[in-house]
């Protein structure tokens, strides 16, 4: 609180005493003045770190307070002017947009686990403990970009190697841990060189976690733990930026009611559908469920589809890179709709902004997030 402050209230409260002194002495019988409060008004919680601004308070001022304590009173009560108060909204999880409830948790760096989706890699470890997951085209197959904030997941795996798309895909993340198996020679440099934080096998080792399972087979059996990956690195980062913007409870959205989208990535059919009982999106991969280890069936409360190009990699010309800074079309599956419009990007260490057909911010439900980096016209709603 302000020495301003300070002294208002000091004041304030000494002409209130004086006012209830007069009034007690005073032959009229008339009621002293009453107060009212205005509805509280709700502010947006600043940042990822949730340092909220202190509340505005209004008070009645001094001049007031000794004009209808002195004054001579008229036959009608008077009512002091009503104070207002600022209801800080709660500080939430940045990439999830879900209240904080773990601080240890919720300020901590993001940390981006690259994981494996090839038949004998599945089920994999961790993808329904994650708050976004990237699905990316590799060499005629995709592959997770999984990041992690809110939740842990030990194990999470297989781990498999990182892309020079990574680089350019999870700038915005705010110097995020990077666990990954390794790379050729070019995609390594690229990565030390970059802003990620390398927790290679190779580098984090035993202490971060990484283990071969015993029952898979080389190399869809490496795998980490969370946990340890954040106990190994003695960095102190930043927390993540949000990347996406959420919806109040309650607020109201635009879109068209949805059962979902099929998808076509690079050596796998897609399908989202719409699950009404468990209000979130249910993935399938070749037209079966697709399996988190532990956790069930992959779902999540969005799907965000950004169709983009892919070019080869400056790193390996057989390795394509998805173009995720420009613009693009967008396709967002939401509490049982499907919003159309535009993605945006003009740097990499910015998140994509999206907008509707109209130009308006396109909000998402708070909970976890999957994006598919889809090759432009790869996409068919369901009916």
């Amino acid at each position: 609180m302000t020495r301003t402050r300070q002294i208002s209230r000091i004041t304030v409260a000494a002409c209130t005493c004086l006012a209830v002194v007069l009034a007690a002495c005073s032959d009229s019988g008339t009621k002293s003045a009453t107060s009212t409060s205005s509805p509280a008004t709700s502010s947006t919680a600043k940042g990822a770190a949730g340092n909220d601004a202190p509340a505005a308070e209004e008070s009645t001022t001094v001049a007031s307070v000794v004009s209808e304590t002195i004054a001579p009173r008229s036959t009608t009560p008077t009512t002091a002017a009503a104070p207002t108060t600022t209801v800080v909204a709660p500080p939430v999880y940045p990439l999830t947009g879900l209240p904080l409830t773990d601080d240890t948790k919720g300020y901590r760096p993001a940390l981006v686990v690259k994981i494996d989706n090839h038949p004998e890699a599945r089920p994999q470890s961790g993808l329904n403990a994650a708050d976004i997951v990237y699905e990316e085209n590799v060499e005629s197959l995709t592959r997770f970009a999984v990041v992690f904030q809110s939740q842990d997941s030990d194990p999470v795996g297989p781990i498999r190697s990182g892309r020079t798309q990574d680089v350019i895909l999870l700038g915005a993340l705010n110097h995020p841990l990077f666990a990954w198996s390794g790379g050729n020679g070019n995609v390594t440099r690229a990565i030390r060189e970059s802003d990620l934080v390398d927790l290679s096998a190779s580098v984090a080792g035993t202490q971060g976690g990484f283990f071969r399972s015993n029952d898979r087979k080389a190399p869809h059996n490496l795998y980490a733990k969370t946990s340890a990956l954040y106990t190994f690195t003695a960095y102190l980062q930043a927390p993540p930026l949000p990347q996406f913007v959420y919806r109040a409870d309650g607020e109201a959205f635009n879109g068209q009611a949805s059962s979902g989208v099929d998808l076509k990535m690079d050596g796998v059919n897609v399908t989202w559908k719409w699950d009404t009982a468990s209000s979130s999106y249910l993935r399938f991969q070749g037209g079966r469920p697709h399996n988190d280890a532990t956790l069930g069936q992959v779902n999540a409360a969005n799907v965000v589809i950004l169709e983009l190009d892919y070019r080869p990699s400056p790193a390996d010309a057989r390795s394509p890179e998805a173009q995720t800074v420009g613009t693009g079309k967008v396709s967002v599956l939401t509490g049982g709709v499907l919003i159309t419009g535009t993605w945006t990007r003009d740097d990499r260490l910015k998140p994509f902004t999206l907008t509707d057909e109209t130009g308006s911010p396109i909000t998402l439900t708070p909970g976890r997030t999957w994006v598919e980096l889809a090759r432009t016209g790869s996409l068919t709603p369901l009916a």
